[in-house]
């Protein structure tokens, strides 16, 4: 069987100068990464719900809005390193920048070389088992591919919903609360009223087909935990 191809990581780019933002997707495209290309905050927006990409690089002047409260928008919904990219390079824009949720700050101009370096830094830091894999027959979920196999089955999930799967997984019969998951999975900087993690987690029972058959179920304990169970054990899944 050939060996599955690693997948790329997505770089959403939110730059509402057209000639710089395309630069930096040519650049980026090279160097092996999926690039999707917006101007606004609400192209943006759109872009995290549908692609959820594993990093932004993010503007602070666009025209429909500003950087900062897009990424205090974003930080709840995807746990995607947010760099900005911005001609504001005073301590205190990149102090504001850092407290409304971004992992890292570049000053324009700046190297590309430099760009792609932080953003693999960003990327190795990603929640994700350091073995890239986890296996709990009948389970199996490759974070390398972002395959997700179940009782022979395989099952399509977005990049969000793979993250909240393994973490759960990698914690299968403790779980997490919500303000956990949001901290761990969505990186959240602290807890916020929300019911992203409840559609999520809605969600990916559906898609993993979590009836009384399955090998799992994903339950909500009485003390408001997350908590994945393996009801079945069966060595040869």
């Amino acid at each position: 069987m050939p060996k599955e191809s690693p997948r790329a990581p997505v770089i959403l780019v939110v730059e509402d100068e057209e000639t710089l933002r395309s630069a930096v997707a040519r650049h980026l495209t090279h160097q092996g990464f999926a690039v999707i290309e917006v101007g606004t905050v609400q192209g943006a927006l759109a872009a995290v719900w549908e692609r959820q990409p594993d990093v932004v690089l993010l503007d602070v002047l666009l025209p429909d809005g500003s950087g900062y409260e897009l990424c205090a928008k974003l930080r709840p919904i995807t746990s995607a390193a947010i760099i900005y990219l911005t001609a504001l390079g005073q301590d205190r824009a990149v102090v504001r920048g850092l407290e409304a949720g971004g992992d890292d700050y570049i000053a324009k101009p700046f190297n590309f070389d430099v760009l792609t370096a932080r953003i693999q830094a960003q990327l190795r830091r990603a929640v994700a088992p350091r073995t890239g894999r986890i296996d709990l027959p009948p389970l199996h979920l490759d974070f390398v591919t972002g395959r997700v196999i179940l009782e022979g089955r395989e099952v399509v999930l977005t990049r969000m919903e793979l993250q909240l799967l393994g973490f759960l997984a990698s914690n299968v019969g403790v779980g997490a609360t919500q303000d956990e998951l949001l901290t761990a999975v969505w990186r959240a900087k602290a807890p916020m009223p929300t019911n992203t993690v409840r559609q999520t987690v809605s969600t990916l029972r559906r898609k993993l087909g979590l009836d009384e058959a399955s090998a799992f179920e994903l339950a909500s304990t009485p003390d408001k935990r997350y908590v994945l169970r393996q009801v079945r054990f069966d060595p040869a899944g």
